[in-house]
């Protein structure tokens, strides 16, 4: 018996002085809000978000190199209108292989990071 419950965020890397870009991305492009970080995590720099049932924090990393491979998958309703407003905003979005019961495919976040989306059918 598993007693894993759930994730409480997804963490993604970003470089420094971000923020910015991190910040126009998630809530304007991905409507989600921005929240503060706890004053003694905030010295190190990032920004969070959250939505219904999401948490993102995008931490600043040294040396920092997009993730390509590994990647968070967002659960998402209406994929086709997130899809033409992604694409109005110059985010780039590549439809991924069938996977039963799901629509899908990937974007980029600003840095470069993977970022899959999915639509239960």
């Amino acid at each position: 018996m598993s007693l894993i419950t759930g994730i409480d965020h997804v963490q993604l890397a970003m470089p420094h002085g971000g923020e910015p870009h991190a910040r126009e991305f998630w809530t304007g492009v991905m409507g989600l809000e921005e929240v503060a970080k706890p004053a003694h995590l905030a010295l190190n720099g990032g920004c969070w978000f959250e939505g219904e049932g999401i948490s993102i924090h995008c931490g600043v990393e040294d040396g920092f190199l997009p993730a390509r491979r590994a990647h968070p998958a967002l659960l998402v309703e209406n994929l086709g209108a997130l899809v033409a407003k992604l694409e109005a905003s110059g985010v780039d979005f590549k439809p991924g292989k069938k996977l039963e019961g799901y629509r899908r495919g990937d974007i980029k976040d600003p840095f470069g990071n993977r970022i899959e989306l999915m639509e239960k059918l």
